[in-house]
Formats: structure tokens, sequence, C-alpha cells
């Protein structure tokens, strides 16, 4: 039986849960979806500039699933770039940071 997925600490929900490619109708659309906390890598990493380590520990996980979260959430964004798919961002296992 396998583990079940710590909550990986959010800073915030994103704002915006889905992209589409200019000029394809919804209905003719196929989508790939990004979870919550590939979006928050991403924003670390590509946004904040912050290393692996330093993101990690903002999200509250190890450098190697950080490593992983992140890898998956390039794939599957260069795919919906690549393939002209549609992106929603959505679900995952994640918990919003507590504000100060």
């Amino acid at each position: 039986m396998a583990r079940p997925p710590k909550c990986r600490i959010v800073d915030r929900e994103p704002t915006v849960t889905y992209f589409k490619p200019r000029g394809v109708p919804l209905r003719d659309l196929d989508e790939v979806t990004l979870t919550v906390e590939g979006a928050e890598a991403l924003r670390l990493s590509e946004i904040e500039g912050l290393d692996q380590d330093s993101a990690a520990e903002r999200m509250g996980i190890s450098r190697q699933t950080f490593g992983r979260i992140l890898a998956d959430a390039r794939r599957t964004v260069a795919r919906a770039v690549v393939e002209g798919l549609g992106l929603r961002i959505e679900g995952g296992h994640y918990k919003l940071a507590p504000r100060n």
C-alpha cells in the first residue's frame, strides 16, 4: 500500500485557473491538468528565482520531492504549449500557508 502524499504548503491559490490557445473553441480543445502545487513550484523556481532547497523548504517538502513536482509541472506546461492543449490548474495535495 502506498504512503499517502504529504500536503504541500502553497502561498496562495492561483487567481487564473485556465489557459487556452487562441482561436480554438473550448468544445474542440483537449486539456492537461497542472496541480496547484505544480503551479507553486513553477512560481517559486521561475518567478521568484529560488533554488530547489529554498523552494522545497517554503513548501514544507524535501528537495527531491520538489524536484519531481517541478519536473512534472514543466512537462505539463510544455505539453500544453507545444501541442496546443488547454491548461487547467486545479487539485493536488496542498494547504495554504498561514498568514502572519
